[in-house]
């Protein structure tokens, strides 16, 4: 019986010390990007500065960007990496931009179990900017997954150029 105890005791201590409930956030990283709360609240809108600072979700469709079908990338609103292509946007009608895929190594992941159950938080892998969240249910024909992304979190440039 001391044994069964014992056993019982060891799997609900390993259990509760499971990776699948370590947050594997971006908060301790070191970003090449960083800047003083002053200086982020001078620099973004009270919006931007919500959602990329402080993971805040921008109401759903509110974001021009959300149909926008010009040709060019999304970058950062923060610092201006470039992230997502217009060639892999798609309309999930969500009512945020999504795209099935972004642009390698200028994403980070991360896990974010605030509602209570698992999802997958995007941040700007340059600022640690919060972008939104990716999804198992983006387009079977392409990449399978939809990044559902904060406009506000984006500018746009169009292959002409010009910021918008």
């Amino acid at each position: 019986m001391k044994s069964f105890s014992l056993l019982l005791v060891g799997l609900l201590f390993f259990s509760c010390n499971s990776p699948a409930q370590k947050s594997n956030t971006t908060e301790n990283k070191t970003f090449e990007v960083t800047k003083t709360d002053a200086e982020w609240t001078a620099q973004l809108s009270p919006e931007a500065y919500q959602v990329l600072r402080h993971e805040a979700t921008e109401p759903a469709f509110s974001s021009p960007l959300n149909d926008n079908h010009q040709k060019g990338t999304y970058v950062c609103a923060g610092c201006g990496t470039p992230l997502y292509e217009s060639e892999h946007k798609f309309d999930s009608g969500t009512g945020w931009p999504s795209f099935d895929r972004v642009i390698e190594g200028n994403v980070a992941f991360s896990t974010d179990n605030k509602l209570g159950y698992t999802r997958t938080e995007e941040h700007c892998a340059t600022c640690g900017g919060h972008l939104g969240h990716m999804f198992n249910d983006g387009p079977k024909e392409t990449t399978g997954k939809r990044h559902c992304i904060n406009g506000v979190a984006l500018k746009f440039i169009p292959d002409n150029g010009e910021s918008k």
